[in-house]
């Protein structure tokens, strides 16, 4: 009797195993450095969420290891070799009987860090801060991990594929081309072979008085084996006005963009490119912007810069796509009229820089060489100049006119802190030439012979972040100037002190409609220069008023959806 019942629990016991192992998960996977070599005896641990029990194995000589048996649930794997910086993978879900597959890349130290606060669209996870001090990079980010730094990644964040579609109203107001009075816009990004993206996004505008056109642009990026990563973008954009008389034309562009961002050294990166537009406005014109980055990393907390430009930066990249939905300056020929012929903006920018981090502080200071010739200024008002050296936009109500040539010298200091809850907040000082009107009660035939440069100041506070609770994502900035002007002290900013002229706010709010669409749904507001500052006025031919602003009241607002 006592042997049969010892074989009875034997044969329980086997099949407990094997119907354990049956619906049991695998992780296995690839450990790499960033130049896909195999990395044998890295220390991989496998950890599941809630629970202090851990899974360990080695990697063999391909680099390859696995750890089975694992219960279905979400895991966190991390990995660790010498002389790298360990890698950390969370939220990775392992269900019932599947195997899942990692590729894995161990970066060294200088190979992760970057330079200024990271500017893509925050997540709405109230993770553990994560610092970066480069905004324009998709490097991996860095974060202190019981006291030591490690490189993170969240699959909740790996996605192959998203679409954005976005519905706006309100003229954006920056003189002649820009959006119309609504517009439906578009973002649709999908991976491929594993280290691509490929992605075609665009803007469709209309208005009570027409069709002004729309913008779109597709892009392919690609990550490589040896760290570079490379990208080419095509931009198509159109723009019609309606109810002007023939000597308006109609506004097309055409711009290639090939860039690439490499490493020269452990502690030096390299970003280069260029821009071939080719402009239909009033005649035909080719206009070609080269642009190059040389990061210097001098310490894990410091960075020297280099940064040459000939195009001015907006600011979508802080923004998110769908709040500043593909428009004039996605294209980013800057036109304007000078004796009925059409010319386009052209200038050149140097900025050398240093930035530290200190704790949860960084500070940079930057010293700066621009020429812009052609530049384009922005009006407000109905205006017509026979003289053929105005642009006007009957959607707005705004138009542009062609400032002449300047140059000028500056320098800049930004202090950025991170607070609770997601928070930053800015401080820029910056000093430089600016275009601004010598003389009061002017009329309009007086401006080509007044315009003037002199230097002035700004300053500019800001607060970014997401609001706990709601998830509200708020920008709220105020930039002062010392004095009227009607072009920004330090046009080409692209440091987290970067704002438009006087107060605005923007806010991106979730709705909470997801148990009724299989979508993201967010509510848009965007308004810039709520205060209407820095509107200088000007007596126009036909005994009105118009203006001359360095940026134009506007509000705009809108419904995106994310799927």
């Amino acid at each position: 009797m006592t042997r049969r019942l010892g074989w009875l629990l034997i044969v329980i016991a086997w099949s407990a195993i094997a119907l354990a192992s049956a619906h049991s998960g695998k992780v296995s996977g690839y450990v790499r450095n960033s130049k896909g070599v195999a990395q044998m005896g890295a220390y991989v641990e496998v950890t599941k969420l809630g629970s202090d029990e851990t899974d360990r194995a080695f990697t063999d000589t391909k680099g390859y290891f696995a750890v089975n048996g694992l219960v279905p649930g979400k895991y966190t794997v991390k990995v660790s070799a010498p002389s790298f910086l360990p890698s950390l993978t969370q939220n990775l879900p392992v269900q019932s009987g599947a195997s899942l597959v990692m590729q894995i890349t161990l970066n060294t130290l200088f190979e992760a860090v970057t330079l200024l606060p990271d500017r893509k669209k925050p997540t709405d996870d109230q993770d553990d801060w994560k610092w970066t001090l480069r905004s324009m990079s998709n490097r991996p980010i860095l974060r202190v991990l019981d006291g030591a730094p490690t490189v993170v990644s969240d699959t909740k964040a790996q996605q192959t594929h998203q679409q954005t579609l976005a519905f706006i109203a309100g003229s954006q107001a920056d003189g002649y081309g820009p959006s119309g009075d609504y517009g439906t816009a578009f973002d649709m990004e999908q991976s491929i072979f594993a280290s691509g993206t490929v992605s075609f996004t665009g803007n469709v505008a209309y208005g009570t008085g027409g069709d002004p056109g729309g913008v779109v642009r597709a892009s392919y990026k690609r990550e490589m084996t040896d760290g570079s990563r490379p990208e080419f973008t095509i931009v198509a954009r159109r723009f019609s006005n309606p109810g002007l008389d023939f000597r308006t034309p109609i506004l097309q562009a055409f711009d290639s963009m090939a860039s690439n961002t490499t490493q020269l050294a452990q502690s030096i990166e390299v970003s280069y490119g260029a821009d071939l537009q080719s402009i239909q406005f009033a005649g035909r014109q080719e206009a070609f912007r080269p642009f190059a980055n040389l990061d210097w990393h001098l310490s894990p907390t410091s960075v020297a810069e280099y940064r040459y430009a000939t195009s001015v930066p907006n600011m979508r990249n802080l923004k998110g796509f769908d709040t500043a939905p593909a428009d004039f300056s996605e294209a980013d020929p800057r036109v304007t009229l000078l004796n009925g012929r059409g010319m386009v903006e052209n200038a050149s920018h140097q900025e050398v820089s240093f930035s530290q981090r200190i704790g949860k502080n960084s500070i940079q200071v930057a010293g700066y060489s621009d020429r812009v010739k052609n530049a384009e200024l922005t009006g407000v008002g109905n205006l017509y100049d026979p003289t053929g050296n105005v642009m006007p936009d009957v959607f707005g109500g705004t138009f542009s006119y062609n400032g002449g040539t300047f140059a000028t010298n500056g320098m800049r200091i930004v202090f950025e802190r991170k607070l609770p809850h997601d928070v930053t907040a800015t401080l820029d000082y910056a000093f430089g030439g600016v275009l601004d009107l010598d003389g009061q009660n002017l009329n309009w035939t007086q401006v080509r012979g007044l315009l003037q440069e002199h230097n002035s100041e700004a300053m500019t506070a800001k607060v970014t972040g997401s609001l706990p609770g709601s998830h509200t994502k708020l920008i709220a900035s105020y930039r002062w100037m010392n004095g009227a002007a009607l072009t920004p002290v330090d046009m080409f900013n692209v440091s987290p002190g970067q704002a438009d002229p006087y107060l605005n706010v923007f806010v991106r709010q979730p709705l909470p409609f997801a148990h009724l669409i299989p979508c993201k749904m967010e509510a848009i507001v965007d308004v810039r220069n709520l205060l209407a500052q820095g509107y200088i006025p000007l007596m126009s031919p036909d005994g009105g008023t118009v203006y001359l602003v360095q940026s134009a009241r506007s509000i705009r607002g809108g419904v995106s959806f994310t799927f």
